[in-house]
C-alpha cells in the first residue's frame, strides 16, 4: 500500500533546521510521501546581506504542476513562510483549484533571529485569502499577536481568547503555541465551542530552530492519516517535544531538533490534555 501524499509550501533553509528541509524530515519520520514547493530560499548572502531570495509564481505554479502529476492528488499539505501577498494569492488560488482538503497554515512571520519573513501587505492577504481556505493555523504568540493586531499575549487566559477570536477568521482550528510563555509548554486548541490546553514540560535549550515547521508538519502528516483533530495535535506535540529534547548545535548558533528522536530512543512525550466547552 502506498503511503499518503502530504505536500508543504514553504521556504528553503539552508541550514536543514527549518523550512521545507524540516518538513520533509518530519514527513518521513511518519511515514508520509511528502513533497515541497519551495516559495523562497532562505540564505544569507556573505556581501549584499540580502536574506530572503524569492521565487517566481511561474516558478511555484510548475512546482505544483509537476507534484500534481506526480501525485494525481494530495492528502495533506501544510503552508510555511510564504513571504509576499502576490504567492499567499497564488497559493490560495491554487489550494481551491486542486480542491486540497486538510490543509494546515503555518503563518510564518519571523525567524528565529528575528529576520523578517513576510511582507507587511501580505499580512491582509494571509487573513482574508489563505487562512479561510485552512482546516487549522498555527501561530506561536508573536505571530498570533501580529494577526490580532499586536494584541499583548502573556498568560494561557490570553491564548484561550487569541485562539476563539482567532477563529473568526475562517479556519475550521486554531491553534496557539504558547512557546513563549513561562513555566510550561502550553499550546491551546479551539474547534468552535471547545478550548483544548495541550501541556508539556519545559525544556530548557536554544536548540529549537525549525521547531514551529516541525510541529505544524507534523500535525498535517497526522491529519492525512485521518486522526481526529485532538489526537492529530496531541500526537504532533509529542513528537515535537521528543524532538526539542534531542536537539542539537554544531556551532554557536541555535541548532535543530532531532527529528529522528521517538525512533531512536523508542520514548514520546505524554502530554497533559484538558479540555473546557465554551458557551
Amino acid at each position: 500500500m502506498n503511503p499518503l501524499r502530504v505536500l508543504t509550501v514553504a521556504g528553503s533553509a539552508a541550514g536543514g533546521s527549518a523550512g521545507i528541509q524540516a518538513d520533509l524530515k518530519t514527513f518521513q519520520e511518519l511515514n508520509v510521501y511528502g513533497m515541497a514547493i519551495i516559495t523562497a530560499i532562505v540564505a544569507r548572502h556573505p556581501k549584499t546581506n540580502i536574506n530572503v531570495h524569492k521565487q517566481t509564481i511561474e516558478a511555484i505554479e510548475a512546482q505544483f504542476a509537476t507534484a500534481v502529476n506526480q501525485v494525481k492528488s494530495f492528502d495533506g499539505m501544510k503552508t510555511g513562510m510564504l513571504f509576499s501577498k502576490e504567492i499567499i494569492e497564488k497559493v490560495t488560488e491554487l489550494i481551491n483549484y486542486y480542491q486540497i482538503e486538510r490543509v494546515v497554515v503555518d503563518p510564518v512571520m519571523v525567524g528565529k533571529h528575528k529576520s523578517k519573513l513576510l511582507k507587511d501587505d501580505a499580512i491582509i492577504a494571509l487573513k482574508e485569502k489563505l487562512i479561510p481556505a485552512a482546516k487549522m493555523i498555527t501561530p506561536n504568540m508573536t505571530e498570533a499577536s501580529i494577526l490580532l493586531d499586536n494584541r499583548k499575549l502573556e498568560t494561557v487566559e490570553d491564548l484561550k481568547q487569541a485562539a476563539i477570536d482567532l477563529h473568526e477568521l475562517g479556519a475550521s482550528f486554531v491553534l496557539v503555541k504558547g512557546g513563549e510563555l513561562t513555566g510550561p509548554a502550553i499550546d491551546v486548541l479551539y474547534e468552535g465551542n471547545v478550548l483544548t490546553t495541550f501541556e508539556a514540560p519545559r525544556i530548557q535549550t536554544e536548540n529549537t530552530s525549525g521547531a514551529g515547521c516541525t510541529y505544524s508538519a507534523a500535525i498535517a502528516a497526522n491529519l492525512a492519516k485521518g486522526l481526529p483533530v485532538t489526537e492529530a495535535v496531541y500526537k504532533a506535540k509529542s513528537f515535537i517535544t521528543t524532538a526539542i529534547e534531542h536537539g542539537f548545535s554544531y556551532t554557536e548558533l541555535p541548532g535543530p531538533t532531532l527529528h529522528a528522536a521517538e525512533r531512536l530512543y523508542k520514548e514520546a512525550h505524554l502530554i497533559k490534555m484538558t479540555q473546557e466547552k465554551i458557551n
